[in-house]
């Protein structure tokens, strides 16, 4: 069974900046498979935000998050990680981490084509 934890959370300013991580318990899993990252706002669904290939090779992102958001892998750390900027008050969300332990060149944005998930990162952000 596999361990998704995500830190990097926490109570910012419009306009800031956070750097959000996740770790797994399997060493070297992020090389194999695909992760995303997702976001639940209070009183919506969760939606994608970013997901990141095995190699690293190909990210692709949400409209939303284009030219905000940033996707990205450190095989020597074993985290996946997402750099938010220009934070703004919307973005206040529960961000999680989600892994799919099958290869898909596909951009798969659905929580159901996910099947390992961490306990989420809780960000908010004041106006």
């Amino acid at each position: 069974q596999v361990q998704l934890v995500e830190s990097g959370g926490g109570l910012v300013q419009a306009g800031g900046s956070l750097r959000l991580s996740c770790t797994a318990s399997a060493r070297s899993i992020f090389q194999y498979w695909p992760v995303a990252w997702f976001r639940q706002a209070p009183g919506k669904e969760r939606e994608f935000v970013a997901r990141i290939l095995w190699s690293g090779a190909d990210s692709s992102y949400s409209d939303f998050a284009k030219g905000r958001f940033t996707i990205s892998k450190d095989n020597a750390k074993n985290t996946v990680d997402l750099q938010v900027n220009n934070l703004k008050p919307e973005d206040t969300a529960i961000y999680y981490c989600a892994l799919r332990s099958s290869r898909s060149q596909f951009v798969l944005s659905g929580t159901r084509q996910y099947n390992y998930w961490g306990q989420g990162t809780q960000v908010t952000v004041s106006a």
